[in-house]
């Protein structure tokens, strides 16, 4: 059996010795670390929870002088595990590919880590475990913007009368003068929506409802552009775009969801808001709820009369 063959399904530490440089390192490593959380691609993946088992090996840099029994001067164990937790409460991941990769992102940006060896396992899916390995070095890792250079937008709130309303494009203009970041968002339409058994099947077509009704507001103005990832919105809001919220991939991949039902539009939209750190939220055509987190403020409560 080849070296490399051998080193592909021995444990990573096996792996980081056999390929380590000339320069001598120290080694931590986190074995057989098992977390129960929802991820997958496929549909019967999501509403469940597996198992996904992580082995991580992290090369360090030596320190120089004496430990002194000083927590503070190595890298800990913790950080490893806390890099897992970090990404795994950031957002609902499709590929575990993915999810190595940020935790690998995550360890190297301590100080002491040099090249980090992950491999994350899931064990539900079959009667062996199906998972990936990669390696990663410092050198490999492109530090993140800060985040205070992220916009904090407004989030505007459309009701069906507004978006309808000859006033439209005359609100829109406005919008644009301020040259803020802005994303608008809609519920769903008026009529009703097809009924399904299956609650997650029903919330997936209340959410398509809205994303319809999002399609239905980008046709009445062509300044607003329907987008669905938070990779969209972030270039949206940096360009000077006004962009309409498609709801159904960002609910359904957070961790910590809207508790409202698609269906209560405002409470979703207030969620998304909190989520994006709003500056404010501006609702056209409807009274202002209750809530106590963000800066609301209404225009047109009743615009069928406008």
């Amino acid at each position: 059996m080849s070296q490399e063959l051998k080193w592909a399904f021995a444990h990573p530490s096996e792996r980081a010795e056999g390929t380590a440089g000339e320069g001598p390192l120290d080694r931590i490593s986190l074995r057989d670390h098992v977390v129960e959380v929802e991820i997958g691609a496929f549909q019967k993946e999501r509403g469940t929870t597996q198992r996904i088992q992580f082995n991580i090996v992290v090369e360090v840099r030596p320190l120089t002088g004496p430990v002194d029994d000083d927590v503070d001067r190595i890298l800990s164990y913790d950080r490893v595990t806390e890099a897992i937790a970090h990404e795994l409460a950031a957002e609902r991941l499709n590929l575990l590919e993915t999810l190595a990769e940020r935790v690998a992102e995550r360890i190297l940006a301590e100080p002491q880590a040099m090249r980090v060896f992950v491999r994350i396992e899931k064990l539900d899916r079959g009667p062996g475990a199906l998972g990936v390995e990669i390696v990663r070095a410092r050198k490999d890792v492109h530090p993140h913007a800060p985040a205070e250079d992220k916009p904090h937008p407004q989030v505007v709130y459309l009701s069906n009368a507004a978006v309808q309303s000859p006033l439209l494009s005359h609100w829109i203009d406005q919008l644009e003068q301020e040259h803020r970041p802005t994303i608008l968002c809609v519920g769903a339409p008026d009529q009703a929506a097809p009924q399904a058994c299956n609650p997650m099947a029903q919330r997936r077509i209340d959410l398509l409802a809205i994303e319809q009704n999002a399609w239905v507001l980008a046709g009445r103005d062509r300044r607003c552009v329907v987008v669905n990832t938070r990779t969209e919105l972030d270039w949206s809001m940096k360009n000077d775009q006004i962009s309409v919220w498609a709801p159904s991939k960002i609910v359904l991949d957070a961790v910590d969801g809207p508790s409202a039902h698609p269906r209560q539009a405002l409470g979703v939209v207030l969620w998304f808001a909190r989520e994006m750190q709003a500056a404010d939220v501006l609702i056209i055509g409807e009274d202002l709820p209750k809530d106590d987190t963000l800066p609301l403020r209404a225009v047109a409560v009743d615009v069928k009369m406008l």
